[in-house]
């Protein structure tokens, strides 16, 4: 059985709708085990957002998934990354998830694992493609591989809608004030991520 972890940070709830719909996708397949879990909130971050609704709304939806650790990525054949944006790149709380892994690292324990990644973004232009290929280089180091969403799988890619999407990976478009939640084909693609991932992980976990 091919193991696929599907781990985000999401401040708003956009990435878990998005992690959740990938999930979803995976759920029912017997050749899958799929874990869901969320990346650790910075204390800081938590006490600064404290005030705001929204904030505090989303992390009580997200209150029963377990929080990530690096025994996880460990645990994985595939990992689906769910990661939002903070000025064009990955936020503290995933740099730091990933900075101190580095025991992973020395060990060559992620070698060969299989991994995408989903974003969001509050407008359009906001980063949605530099905040994956950013994302990258340090899963690049960790000696991962990766997957991107093709266009044959993505009719959302050439359609002119409102939604996120780029080669690189699926994304979402959160809106100016937040509350614009992912689309339809935003959620096709997130699943069609995980199955992509999932099905490469499986084929790279007997060949590797």
């Amino acid at each position: 059985m091919t193991k696929v972890l599907i781990t985000y940070y999401s401040s708003y709830g956009h990435i878990f709708k998005m992690a959740q719909s990938a999930a979803e996708a995976l759920k029912d397949n017997q050749d899958f085990e799929v874990k869901l879990s969320k990346i650790p909130e910075l204390e800081a971050a938590r006490k600064g957002m404290s005030s705001q609704a929204a904030y505090v709304e989303a992390q009580k939806a997200q209150a029963d998934i377990k929080e990530a650790t690096h025994a996880d990525l460990e645990w994985a054949d595939g990992i689906v990354w769910g990661i939002p944006t903070r000025f064009g790149n990955m936020p503290a709380q995933v740099k730091q998830f990933i900075d101190t892994a580095g025991g992973l690292w020395a060990k060559g324990a992620l070698e060969g694992k299989v991994t995408g990644i989903m974003s969001s973004t509050n407008t359009v232009h906001g980063g949605q493609e530099s905040t994956i290929l950013s994302s990258l280089i340090p899963l690049l180091h960790l000696g991962m591989i990766f997957v991107g969403s093709p266009y044959g799988e993505n009719k959302e890619l050439s359609e002119f809608k409102l939604q996120g999407g780029t080669p690189y990976g699926p994304s979402t478009i959160a809106g100016g004030d937040g509350s614009q939640m992912p689309t339809d084909g935003d959620l096709n693609m997130a699943k069609r991520l995980a199955e992509r991932v999932a099905k490469v992980a499986s084929g790279v976990k007997e060949v590797y």
